[in-house]
């Protein structure tokens, strides 16, 4: 057995005591082997830290460096050297998103490794072959929804001595409940995380509504847009009561990344007065496209360059909550800019679509080559049950997909409700492929936006052996079972 085998074999050995406990318990370490010429590994610390929101200080999860350390930039062809420690008291684990990992390294529990112990670390030693906007967020419960989330940006050794300013803005929702409470008021209590006890299969498409409580929206009330009212919207944590001003140079050049770390919000970006020219989606470049409001769904990035005007200014970039009023940003702004309050709602944002999808193209497609597997998922469930599934199954009695290594994959998302879905494949990065009937070439991605009652047929390479999951990227829908795996043959 190759190295790599033995390893993913240890692993799963390892993960068959999942959250079993004696090991957890004891803080054990999951060891692998590093690389010799590797550099001293970054050490990333998941802790509890404190953000005034509204007005209220409130206790968050955080993911950044350890005491004493500074974020290292990572650049495409080095290698990821990682220390991952759990400051919390309660087992965590990252997933390291849009990145393309062995599979026992992509921190999803119960396919790659089991969760981390309460005061136990872990290390990571891969390959970075792509640079671009990444961002890295915990698998665990709803632990992503209480802020264990970070930007994990990857450079280009080509581009750095690019005369441009780099602005990083992480979207996110908050709720002073507990995400657990949200998720019991959406279920009627009946729920379960992840396809556990208490998960029946989904399917139905009624659109009958119910009362909520607060927090969750009625079915109808947005059209099935969005499923929870959030108390705050953020942007770098913090809302535009009092939002990060970013100081630039008149005239500048400014590159945007923009990550949607939203547990279950989907934004417009609005770029005001200014133009932006959209150049990488999730990572990956596409030729280029130029606007003021782009669509980002759950778990997506935007990279978009902008050329400020010459004279002093402020330059709200805004994010605006789809099929709401509400809306969060930061500001650009020169040195002697007079700087405006800016109101947390405006005028309704309508629901996203995928005009842009049907535009985008990849710089750098998929080779062309026939299509050596074919699956379709079904995306299934409805507001009224709270029960979300893939092909009428929700995670826990799911059938996982096949595929084998070296084949070109098709994978079609029909989906059969009346909500969008962000769909997220772990592992890979694929080429949207066609937008209901439409056959396109579009842009590489690791996360598309499958529309209510619509379907999108996405193409990958099978090249990246292991147990990957594939799911919903809201939080809530995920945890109501919309998940299930992809897994490699012999």
């Amino acid at each position: 057995m190759a190295e790599q085998d033995q390893r993913q074999a240890r692993r799963l050995t390892r993960r068959q005591a999942m959250i079993g406990v004696a090991a957890l318990a004891a803080g054990a370490t999951l060891d692998r082997p590093r690389a010799a010429h590797a550099a001293a590994p970054l050490r990333l610390r998941a802790d509890r830290r404190t953000l005034s929101i509204n007005g209220r200080a409130t206790s968050v999860y955080g993911l950044g460096p350890a005491p004493g350390e500074s974020m290292r930039r990572f650049t495409a062809g080095e290698r990821f050297t990682v220390t991952l420690e759990n400051g919390l008291s309660e087992p965590t684990l990252v997933h390291w998103h849009g990145l393309a990992p062995p599979s026992a390294e992509d921190g999803t529990p119960g396919l790659s490794q089991p969760p981390l112990a309460a005061g136990a670390h872990d290390d990571y030693d891969f390959p970075l072959r792509r640079p671009g906007t990444f961002w890295m967020h915990s698998h665990v419960g709803f632990q992503r929804a209480q802020l264990l989330a970070a930007p994990l940006i990857i450079g280009d050794a080509g581009e750095a001595g690019r005369d441009e300013q780099e602005v990083v803005i992480v979207l996110s929702d908050f709720s002073f409940r507990a995400p657990e409470e949200i998720f019991a008021s959406l279920t009627g209590g009946k729920g379960a995380m992840h396809g556990m006890a208490g998960m029946g299969g989904g399917g139905s498409m009624s659109m009958g509504g119910k009362p909520m409580a607060h927090g969750a929206m009625a079915p109808m009330a947005m059209g099935d847009v969005n499923d929870i009212d959030f108390d705050a919207y953020l942007a770098n944590d913090r809302t535009l009561a009092d939002p990060a001003v970013v100081r630039v140079e008149a005239g500048g050049r400014v590159r945007l990344r923009i990550i949607n770390a939203a547990a279950a919000t989907n934004f417009w970006i609005d770029l005001g007065t200014l133009s932006g020219e959209l150049i990488a989606v999730d990572g990956d470049p596409v030729m280029p496209v130029s606007g003021a409001r782009f669509p980002l769904a759950m778990a997506q990035r935007l990279d978009l360059r902008l050329r400020l005007p010459t004279g002093q200014g402020a330059y709200p970039i805004l994010a605006l909550r789809e099929g709401a009023k509400e809306r969060t940003g930061i500001v650009l702004a020169t040195a002697k800019a007079a700087m405006a309050k800016l109101e947390a709602t405006g005028i309704a944002a309508p629901a996203l679509d995928l005009a842009l999808e049907r535009r985008l193209r990849a710089a750098e497609p998929l080779s062309a080559q026939p299509v050596s597997r074919e699956l379709v998922a079904e995306l299934t469930g409805d507001m009224t049950g709270y029960v979300w599934g893939i092909n009428g199954k929700t995670y826990g009695h799911d059938v996982p997909f096949k595929v084998r290594k070296g084949e070109r994959v098709l994978l079609v998302m029909r989906n059969r409700t009346m909500m969008a879905h962000p769909m997220h494949l772990h592992g890979h990065h694929f080429q949207v492929a066609a937008i209901g009937d439409d056959r396109i070439a579009g842009a590489l991605r690791d996360t598309v936006l499958v529309p209510a009652m619509g379907s999108v047929a996405i193409a990958f390479d099978a090249d990246n052996p292991g147990r990957w999951a594939f799911h919903c990227h809201n939080a809530y829908h995920m945890a109501a079972g919309m998940m299930t795996s992809l897994q490699y043959e012999a």
